[in-house]
């Protein structure tokens, strides 16, 4: 029998992380609450203030505003005051309320709480080996992924990653037709229509609710004359197109190298195709840090069980990496595969037949 010698120091170390992680947990929680309740947007520029004041700003509780107060000073979101006033930092704000910056964080709690929320749900899976839909998940999903990624399409996408693709810009601005695969609730597809009015965008989604607010997205921001979305799976895109595009979807999908290959078939020859994947390096060993610990938890609950249960069910998963995205692209017939842009977030590819 062998014995082990147990480090004590180690021990408390891990005991302690892992009581940060039970906060951190909790946390999620109650910053979807200040979210939804408008608690951070209350308290951005407003200087310090009492649990009292916030609760007649936002039509709440003062009992349970003050709590909260006291989870997000204890957690470091929010700075108490020691008169019993609390304060949110200027740049904790930006990161909490203001979606226009690529800096903002505050739609992926929602994302996060929500892949939570199907816990019983991956019990079941992880035993038996079967899928769990996008679809099958909490409706704040949807909203929480577009939130998530939107500053940082909002940031990069017209104005660094399309420019960085060879004759792209070029080709949107003389007049393109655009595809947007797993649009989503079409933020990114809206973007593009907005700063190219010469061209003509089709989103595509299998999930019915996306496809129908991105159909509203669009007209609110005045594009829904030059864009079409429809509710369809990758391999259903029919028509051809000088761009196509798909942000941080084509690792959720069963038959990766299928996809491509249909899209591959949808392109004009001098067309080109802009992957967009999760940040991630070629190892394990690469990705064994704050930004792979999230994308790896979100690939455990969302990814991987969204591929599984699909046709094919490859798995690539949130972490594939750029020598797994190569191959991929190269077995379903592209020639060309180049990295032209990268975020701490985001992975950017042009994708050439």
């Amino acid at each position: 029998m062998t014995t082990t010698t147990i480090d004590e120091q180690r021990l408390m170390q891990f005991v302690f992380k892992a009581v940060g992680d039970f906060g951190a947990q909790l946390n999620g929680a109650l910053a979807v609450i200040g979210d939804k309740l408008g608690l951070y947007r209350a308290m951005a520029g407003a200087g310090p203030l009492t649990p009292g004041e916030l609760a007649a700003r936002t039509g709440t509780a003062e009992r349970y505003v003050r709590e909260w107060l006291c989870a997000q000073a204890a957690g470091g979101y929010v700075t108490y005051e020691q008169d019993g006033k609390f304060s949110l930092p200027a740049e904790h704000a930006i990161a909490l309320t203001d979606e226009s910056s690529p800096a903002c964080v505050i739609g992926g709690f929602e994302l996060m709480l929500a892949a939570v929320r199907s816990t019983d749900r991956m019990l079941m899976a992880f035993r038996t080996g079967e899928g769990v839909g996008w679809h099958e998940h909490h409706r704040d999903l949807f909203e929480g992924c577009e939130r998530f990624f939107r500053p940082g399409y909002h940031a990069h996408l017209v104005e660094e990653w399309l420019p960085a693709m060879s004759g792209v810009v070029e080709t949107l601005r003389a007049g393109a037709r655009v595809a947007d695969v797993g649009c989503g609730l079409g933020a990114s597809t809206v973007l593009m229509a907005s700063a190219f009015p010469g061209s003509t965008f089709v989103g595509l989604d299998y999930h019915p609710g996306s496809i129908t607010a991105a159909r509203e997205r669009a007209a609110e921001a005045g594009v829904g004359n030059r864009t079409r979305f429809e509710t369809g799976r990758a391999t259903e895109l029919t028509g051809t197109y000088d761009l196509i595009c798909l942000f941080d979807s084509l690792h959720d999908m069963g038959d990766p190298v299928g996809t491509l290959a249909h899209l591959r078939e949808r392109l004009e020859p001098t067309g080109s195709l802009l992957l967009v994947e999760p940040f991630a390096g070629d190892s394990i060993a690469d990705n064994l840090n704050p930004v792979g610990a999230v994308y790896y938890g979100a690939s455990t609950l969302l990814c991987t069980p969204n591929s599984l249960s699909q046709d094919v069910g490859t798995a690539l998963g949130a972490q594939a990496g750029e020598a797994r995205l190569r191959s991929v692209a190269y077995d379903a017939g592209f020639a060309s595969f180049h990295r032209v842009a990268e975020t701490p977030f985001n992975l950017v590819f042009q994708v050439r037949p």
